[in-house]
């Protein structure tokens, strides 16, 4: 089979996940001195057990140096020479102890380190969730789950490996490093000049081989996202792709992606790959001269074996050092990458608080006043200069053409969006003077889109409170629920399962009108939650609804006209504009848009 290329709407959604990363700046906001600055507030009170770690590295550091040293006088004085019985006894004696103090250094510095790390890691994935489920609606309809998800739970991860192993390797191989080079220089300085030679080259070439892994490093996360994207949607549309025979498309997007990733793995690999046998090269040539020199210096005594062999394995253990410094500047960059979306979504701008004013419980007063909002262009408003009062108790449905803007008019009401134009009023007050918690407790929302959470059905009523079962019970009571869940197993125990997948369409509508009733709040908010349901099903959850309506302020958006013929006034919307209002038997009389709507779904459910 052929693979499809990209598709427009596979591009579209790369564009989309790329605009968290975005947030954060351009590349210099990722280097490794930002990405430290930017993790000093989580350090800061870390530090004590981050020193103690450091002072446990450098001992492992000097215990580098200290096996050469003792290479020294057991060769000058231990092989071949009289009255050495001191070196035979004291230099074995000595890497035993070396090893020991090696070993205890090792271990506490690695524990050490994973315990701040691992703090870390714990503090910044709980600072993410707290702005993910603070921040604005448009977040959501921005961003899509599998790249919120890949920042949580994956990419925080990379953060961690930067901050155990590479800066453990850092900190170590550095202090070994110089620790060996300081011996050097006491050894033979004039060989020790051409070792320092060499590290200038090796920098200059890791530079050089860090800005390509950069660049690849972003664009193979952006690849990942939209691979684990494909995954989310076929998992989520399983039953479309089984019905439309979808399995060959799916599979086809799915490796294109997965081809496209592995070769962005080996271009990375490539890249990365170079360093090492470049380093190689470059040491073993200064290996080379510094044996010619030696060789030089001892035809001429300037050297004992001893010295000689202790510069050459002091040379060959500052290559290892060395070599892992090259080797972690891939998961450095890929941590810096995993930055980028971190601190991109830690910097997301949350909800705003609203002001100081308490609101305990509402009257129920809503006033929607000259209300404009777009989207996108100012040119195009989605609302515009939309005013209407609902008393409180009044039922008012909102009716109109798809895009309308009936959707976007309800959601202004809780502040999942503030309008560009306008104000809306609770009670006589502007909703920005309310807190918005105080705000949104006055509101409860019904929807055709049940969510539900992979819990109890006690804790799905409840929703965000301590359950009180027998106002649970109550709940569920009114919802004609409560027959249902007695039958269960666990009663209001029982788990719902994955967004209430062990329920029927028609219980979960009612479990949520459950939870609005328990909830208990003035103002009620219906978006036609009857219109996916069998005539069995909607009958309940239609007399479910009639008793959550009682005594409360209600919007209701209609898709199905026979559904609000009952309400106090309707409000006919065409293009972000009020075009009708009055009761169902008025706008019949006036034959407008309403009518014309009504006679449109009369032919269809007679046809």
């Amino acid at each position: 089979m052929c693979m499809p290329r990209t598709s427009h709407r596979q591009r579209n959604d790369l564009t989309q996940q790329q605009t968290l990363s975005k947030t954060i700046g351009d590349g210099t906001t990722t280097s490794p001195t930002a990405v430290l600055r930017r993790l000093w507030p989580y350090i800061r009170p870390l530090m004590g057990i981050v020193i103690l770690g450091l002072i446990a590295m450098g001992f492992v550091a000097a215990s580098e140096a200290g096996i050469p040293m003792l290479l020294k006088p057991l060769l000058d004085h231990g092989f071949g020479t009289k009255g050495s019985d001191k070196a035979k006894w004291v230099v074995p004696a000595a890497v035993i102890g070396l090893s020991v103090v090696r070993g205890v250094a090792q271990y506490a510095s690695g524990y050490l380190l994973s315990y701040v790390s691992n703090k870390i890691l714990l503090q910044l994935r709980l600072k993410m969730f707290e702005r993910l489920i603070h921040t604005s609606a448009g977040f959501f309809q921005r961003e899509t789950a599998s790249t919120v998800i890949n920042a949580i739970v994956f990419e925080v991860n990379q953060i961690l490996q930067v901050l155990s192993s590479v800066v453990v390797t850092l900190v170590r191989d550095s202090l070994t490093v110089v620790f060996l080079l300081g011996y050097l220089f006491i050894l033979n300085w004039r060989l020790t000049l051409i070792v320092a030679v060499i590290l200038p080259g090796i920098g200059w070439l890791v530079s050089k081989i860090n800005r390509r892994l950069r660049r690849l490093n972003r664009e193979h996360q952006m690849l990942t996202n939209e691979l684990s994207y494909i995954v989310e949607e076929t998992v989520g549309g399983y039953k479309v792709v089984k019905v439309h025979n979808g399995e060959p498309y799916e599979m086809g997007r799915f490796s294109e992606m997965s081809n496209r990733l592995r070769g962005y793995s080996m271009r990375m690999q490539v890249s990365g790959g170079l360093a090492q046998p470049l380093t190689q090269f470059l040491a073993s040539i200064a290996l080379a001269i510094v044996i010619t020199i030696a060789v030089v210096q001892s035809a001429s005594d300037q050297t004992t074996v001893g010295g000689f062999v202790a510069f050459v394995t002091s040379m060959l253990l500052v290559i290892s050092p060395l070599k892992h410094l090259i080797d972690i500047n891939q998961p450095l960059q890929r941590g810096m990458t995993a930055a980028e979306l971190i601190f991109g979504l830690i910097d997301e701008p949350a909800e705003p608080e609203g002001g100081g004013r308490k609101l305990e419980r509402a009257e129920g007063d809503v006033e929607f006043r000259n209300v404009s909002f777009s989207y996108g262009s100012p040119e195009r408003p989605t609302l515009d200069r939309v005013s209407f009062k609902v008393s409180p108790g009044e039922m008012v449905a909102l009716a109109g053409p798809s895009g309308s803007g009936k959707t976007t008019l309800v959601n202004l009401l809780p502040r999942f969006f503030d309008p560009a134009g306008g104000e809306v009023l609770v009670d006589g007050v502007a909703l920005p003077e309310y807190r918005l918690a105080d705000l949104r407790g006055q509101m409860a929302m019904v929807s055709q889109d049940v969510v539900l959470f992979n819990d109890t059905i006690a804790a799905n009523v409840a929703y965000g409170t301590t359950p009180d079962r027998e106002r649970v019970q109550k709940a569920l009571a009114a919802a004609n629920l409560a027959d249902v869940v007695a039958a269960m197993p666990d009663g209001i125990d029982t788990l719902v399962g994955g967004n209430g997948m062990r329920l029927s369409g028609g219980q979960r509508q009612r479990l949520a009108i459950a939870r609005a009733i328990y909830k208990d709040a003035p103002i009620l908010i219906l978006d036609e939650a009857t219109s996916a349901l069998d005539s069995e099903s909607e009958r309940h959850v239609q007399s479910a609804l009639e008793t959550l309506m009682k005594g409360r302020t209600t919007l209701v958006i209609a898709h199905r006209l026979s559904t609000i013929e009952r309400a106090d006034r309707i409000l006919v919307m065409e293009a972000g504009r009020i075009a009708e209002q009055g009761s169902h038997a008025e706008l019949l009389r006036q034959d407008g848009l309403y009518a014309h709507l009504h006679r449109i779904q009369y032919q269809q459910q007679a046809a």
